[in-house]
């Protein structure tokens, strides 16, 4: 006989809807250790005539098959009714016998199979009567239409649950949180409590946008979408889950009754992780969830390392940086085995806390580095703030550099700057704590040799006469006075004022004349 226009897919689908409840609840009293020995026979038939329908349904329906062989649509009629009516049969034997024996909490089940049995007689005879009608004019699009090809469609070969696997498949289950969209109220609570067993933790949205919202509003683990659903469909939510950044990682398989290959194919070419039709095997679910959720596990525990690792290499380059000036610490990281420059221009800082060692004789050990700690860290403040590098600290000595390791024009005005900054930081260290602490600090500018020093831990330092000098110019020094070299006051002439100390010997180096650097100019 010539079929009218219509969508097989969506037939197919139609039909697939109350068989997918009516195996779907006999297997959860299947797998129920309280049901009765005697009953799991019947409900086992029940179950079987689900299986025998869906067999029935791809091998009638099949586009192919259409295309080549006229449908007998008596035999269709007559086949399809045989295991209907078994289960029909059976169901209603099963609720006598259980509320004759005051077994009612396996009552809702067994009417939930009796009802999705009538509602499944009823659509196919409202489906195969129009096939005797003639063909209409014209036919509406099937709803997925999106899903066809120009072309005749490649049917995948359907699934034959006719022998059950002989012993359950192995899955771990320890848990995990998934989201179950269905618009279909049965489908729904078939899923939650097929997964509820089983240790997982299942919301529910019952169409594509609360589906949607729910995902970018709560942690999931795992998506379970139905194609068919008002409104955003399952396939236009997988689409707009793979393009969020936020959500593209979360695991998804689509259970539908569309049988179509072309739609399966590009549900898994959009990122579904897998795509199983309705009625769903139990177990072959129960494994493609387990091997979703371990794939997100171990791509969670990727992302966590690599976050790990992130704050690891962060604290390293933190604790590289307190003892290196950040290009060298650049360097070393880019694998520079031996640091050294040679700097033509740069200023040398020494400073000296003069009469330190007799208070830390008053003091206890946690209040002596205490004070030494609040005092330093008001110098390193400043030394930052006029862009100098820090060398070191030797007991109560501090030691900095300007123009390194990067040169700068201005290295003597900075340092200039630091120095006064040093002696105003101190007055107001002692008008608050009492501490009357004055520093010696100590000046000279020159060329420098600066490198890397250690294996295990590093040190960042300079060498050469300048070095030497600027440390004379702070231990010949008075407390509370900048004691500078005369190459520093020619290079800072006509902006700072200098008081002269005349020639003075200075140990290693001779008759020296040196200078005290008392402010800047007025303006």
């Amino acid at each position: 006989m010539n079929l009218p226009r219509l969508d097989l897919s969506k037939v197919r689908h139609d039909l697939r809807g109350p068989i997918n409840h009516i195996v779907g609840y006999s297997e959860i009293l299947l797998e129920d250790e309280t049901l009765p020995p005697e009953f799991a026979p019947d409900v086992e038939r029940i179950r079987s005539g689900g299986r025998q329908l869906i067999e029935l349904i791809s091998h009638y329906l099949d586009e192919y098959r259409l295309q080549t062989e006229p449908l007998d649509l008596p035999r269709l009629q007559h086949d399809l009714r045989t295991p209907i009516n078994h289960i029909l049969g059976h169901g209603e034997m099963l609720e006598e016998m259980a509320i004759e024996r005051k077994l009612e909490r396996f009552v809702p089940d067994l009417r939930r199979i009796h009802e999705a049995a009538r509602t499944w007689l009823a659509l196919m005879e409202e489906i195969l009567l129009p096939l005797n009608q003639p063909p209409p004019e014209s036919a509406a699009p099937g709803v997925l239409a999106n899903f066809t090809t120009s072309g005749s469609p490649v049917l995948r070969p359907a699934i034959s649950f006719a022998t059950p696997p002989a012993a359950p498949i192995p899955v771990a289950t320890d848990g995990g949180r998934i989201l179950v969209a269905d618009d279909d109220p049965g489908n729904r609570d078939i899923l939650t409590r097929c997964l509820e067993r089983n240790g997982y933790n299942v919301t529910v949205a019952s169409n594509g946008l609360e589906a949607l919202q729910r995902l970018r509003g709560e942690p999931f683990d795992l998506a379970l979408l139905d194609i068919l659903m008002p409104g955003l469909d399952g396939y236009q939510v997988l689409l707009k889950l793979k393009g969020d950044a936020a959500l593209c990682d979360i695991p998804v398989i689509i259970i539908s009754g569309f049988d179509l290959g072309s739609g399966i194919a590009r549900c898994i070419e959009a990122g579904a992780d897998d795509y199983l039709t309705k009625p769903f095997n139990p177990v072959l679910l129960r494994a493609r969830i387990a091997a979703c959720l371990d794939k997100k596990r171990l791509l969670d525990q990727e992302r966590a390392l690599a976050i790990q690792v992130k704050e690891e290499r962060a604290r390293s380059d933190k604790l590289l940086l307190s003892i290196l000036p950040a290009p060298i610490a650049d360097r070393l990281k880019k694998g520079e085995n031996m640091i050294v420059d040679s700097l033509d221009e740069t200023t040398v800082l020494f400073a000296d806390l003069a009469g330190f060692t007799e208070l830390a004789a008053r003091l206890s050990a946690s209040e002596t580095v205490q004070l030494l700690d609040e005092i330093f860290g008001g110098f390193d403040r400043l030394a930052e703030r006029h862009g100098i590098e820090k060398i070191k600290t030797i007991g109560d000595a501090w030691m900095a550099a300007s123009g390194v390791p990067r040169p700068r024009a201005d290295h003597v005005e900075a340092a200039a700057e630091l120095s006064l900054g040093m002696l105003e930081f101190l007055n107001g260290f002692a008008a608050t704590t009492h501490h009357a602490i004055r520093v010696r600090i100590g000046l000279h500018c020159g060329p420098v040799v600066a490198g890397v020093i250690g294996r295990n831990r590093f040190t960042y330092d300079l060498w050469g006469d300048t070095v030497n000098t600027a440390s004379r110019m702070e231990s010949h020094g008075i407390p509370g006075r900048i004691h500078v070299s005369s190459a520093v006051a020619d290079r800072l002439k006509g902006r700072y004022e200098f008081e002269s100390r005349g020639p003075i010997p200075v140990k290693g180096l001779g008759s020296l004349n040196t200078l005290f650097l008392n402010g800047r100019c007025p303006k």
